[in-house]
């Protein structure tokens, strides 16, 4: 997961040329608890940097998404409608959550899997 970089509202997104793919990180699915469903956009819409672009629900608690980078959603993952846990059991490939057209570079805010753990780590109060 070195190829990943992380905000700290806990999503990552991973680049690949101009497309980037977001999701929530391993920590952020584990405080949720078993995630029973996203409201997330439509593809076609336009992200800023830090926007929110959905919700996704726990038996816990409802958090908020937000977009670590702006640009233009491409697709949402389909999967996700019909099994939200996918976000549980495999939050950095099936869980993936939506690919964007990235427009401009990556934010310099964003960390990266180091800083991100121990970032994780303090919020947690550990």
């Amino acid at each position: 997961m070195a190829d990943r970089r992380y905000s700290k509202t806990h999503e990552w997104v991973m680049v690949d040329g101009k497309e980037a793919t977001i999701g929530i990180t391993d920590f952020a699915q584990s405080q949720l608890g078993d995630v029973v469903f996203l409201e997330l956009p439509a593809a076609g819409r336009k992200l800023a940097e830090r926007e929110s672009f959905g919700v996704v629900e726990s038996v816990k608690a409802a958090s908020d998404l937000f977009s670590p980078v702006g640009g233009r959603i491409t697709s949402v993952n389909e999967k996700l409608a019909a099994k939200p846990e996918l976000i549980n059991s495999d939050p950095y490939g099936e869980g993936w959550i939506l690919k964007l057209e990235l427009a401009g570079e990556l934010p310099p805010d964003l960390m990266d899997e180091a800083a991100y753990k121990k970032s994780a780590e303090e919020s947690a109060g550990h």
